[in-house]
């Protein structure tokens, strides 16, 4: 007589029939055969065909579906589960970082409503270093925010659905946030355009060397939390003399009462700059060219004597020489600070590299005395005299004494400010101001600007703010880098590669999350955002 047997192995238990029976010597025997076993989910027998086919039972069924079509059935699930599978990993980690500087509270009250599209391309722009066309095909593989479509004609509208109303109350808000006393590092670059729609590009002194219509972007940069704070556009046309007055009262406006310490490079140094920071009180530390008489003088004063232990400087390389001297403006009552400082080893550095680039030239001119691409330097370090007894009948002589002015200022630099007496703190806070070139750098070539593939003005302003939330990210990212020293083992790049193996899926109705990895989980600590859950 047949009798059913359980046995579990693994997670599933299986179903065996067994029946028992005498052999040849009459001794008993017993035999089993596997007939089905028991769904660990759903308590249900699923018997084998074999055993539906022999004994007549009903096959159980699986989902609606007999079980022997339970394998295509799972096939389709398994297919539905793989296709919704997403990214997860950039979306929490931009939002969580968002949420902890104040950006995605701040953006929600400046631009109610179109804050969820402006976040989503600002992160498409710090994740992809790919033009805003591409935004809708990202936003397939992530997981993001309903926003609907992002093709390149929605992308488009969102840059006319904002104005300058919505753009300034997120500049008053987000300065009231950096609330902490800092300098404010202040430069300007330009972004090149084909189109001859937008009014504010114009011809002018292209940074880049290019033969194209430009807008200037001008940028104020918190040096302690090395954060953009404000930024503004102005015509291609005007300089960075021109736009400095402008910039300081647009941003005091926006600001209001907060105190601005401005650092700047020797672009923005001129008398008109330097009484217009006094007379708006504005602290200031800028670096003199020395086309200005009074830093060469002092280099001149200080020639012999800086070269002293005491007037040692420190920097993240080798040390260099500083000294403070003050200095009364134009023969006025208004003390300044004049640090002069001297680097030995880019001294010699310039030095050779001159010398060399001379040698070169004597070289290019014996055989070819009017090559027009080095003609001005030529005719600038060397003396040519026809002589029939030299080689070509050219005799070149070097100008050693043109040489000579042009070492002088080797290896030296001058720093102005209204109130920084110290030189090593003021080259500390000088060399900060390369986060603003950095930040710079990354518009052009990791924020996809290179070039503005837009054709109005207001497009034109809308999509510098749209990387200008991208860059207040990004900057954050690199912050934290630096911070905690993980850029030993990543880049910013390998970051986001990592955090894309984060991904989320869905079947019936349930969401899942892969397991994290070690190296994920590690750079959520270091950025302090929490593991998310499924």
């Amino acid at each position: 007589m047949a009798s059913v047997t359980k046995q579990r192995i693994g997670k599933y238990t299986y179903l065996y029939e067994s029946v028992s029976y005498r052999d040849e010597l009459g001794r008993p025997r017993n035999k089993k055969d596997k007939i089905g076993k028991i769904d660990p989910y759903t308590g249900k027998t699923i018997y084998t065909p074999e055993y539906c086919k022999r004994t007549g039972c009903a096959p159980v069924q699986f989902n609606g579906h007999s079980s022997e079509e339970a394998p295509a059935e799972a096939k389709k699930y398994a297919q539905q589960f793989l296709d919704s599978v997403k990214c997860y990993g950039a979306y929490w980690f931009l939002r969580a970082i968002s949420e902890k500087i104040g950006l995605w509270d701040i953006l929600q009250q400046a631009f109610p409503d179109t804050w969820r599209e402006i976040f989503t391309l600002a992160c498409y722009l710090v994740v992809s270093d790919k033009p805003a066309m591409y935004c809708e095909d990202w936003l397939v593989e992530n997981e993001w925010l309903e926003v609907g479509s992002m093709s390149s004609q929605r992308i488009s509208e969102l840059l006319t659905k904002f104005d300058e109303t919505h753009r300034y109350r997120f500049y008053r808000i987000w300065s009231e946030r950096i609330q902490e006393q800092e300098y404010l590092a202040l430069d300007i670059t330009s972004f090149s355009s084909y189109s001859e729609q937008i009014t504010d590009c114009e011809w002018g002194h292209n940074r880049d060397n290019e033969k194209l219509p430009q807008v200037n972007l001008c940028m104020l940069y918190g040096e302690k939390s090395r954060l953009p704070v404000f930024q503004t556009n102005y015509s291609g046309s005007l300089s960075d003399v021109t736009t400095l007055e402008c910039t300081i009262s647009e941003f005091q406006a926006v600001s209001g009462t907060r105190e601005i310490m401005a650092v700047m490079d020797k672009g923005f140094f001129s008398t008109q700059n330097v009484n217009t920071l006094i007379a708006k009180n504005v602290r200031f530390l800028v670096s003199v060219p020395f086309s200005s008489k009074f830093a060469k003088q002092f280099v001149a004063d200080e020639r012999e004597d800086i070269d002293q232990i005491s007037n040692v400087i420190h920097t993240s390389d080798s040390p260099i020489r500083g000294i403070h001297r003050v200095y009364y403006w134009l023969k006025s009552d208004f003390k300044l600070h004049v640090h002069i400082y001297f680097n030995p080893e880019k001294a010699v550095k310039d030095r050779n590299e001159l010398y060399g680039y001379v040698a070169k030239l004597k070289d290019i001119a014996a055989k070819d005395p009017d090559n027009t691409k080095y003609k001005k330097d030529i005719a600038h370090y060397l003396a040519m005299q026809k002589n029939n007894d030299a080689e070509g009948g050219v005799c070149i002589c070097v100008r050693e004494d043109v040489v000579a002015r042009t070492l002088e200022t080797a290896g030296w630099f001058v720093l102005l400010s209204s109130h920084i007496d110290a030189p090593q703190i003021a080259y500390d806070v000088y060399r900060l101001k390369d986060v603003v070139e950095k930040s710079f750098w990354k518009y052009k070539n990791c924020l996809g600007l290179d070039r503005l593939r837009v054709h109005t003005n207001e497009r034109v302003l809308n999509k510098t703010f749209v990387a200008f939330v991208a860059l207040i990210l990004s900057s954050h990212i690199h912050n934290v880098l630096k911070t905690q020293k993980l850029y030993k083992i990543m880049t910013f790049d390998k970051l986001f590669l990592t955090l894309a193996k984060l991904k989320s899926a869905s079947i019936s109705g349930h969401r899942f999350l892969r397991p994290l990895t070690k190296q994920i989980k590690d750079i959520l600590k270091a950025f302090h955002v929490p593991v998310p859950v499924g």
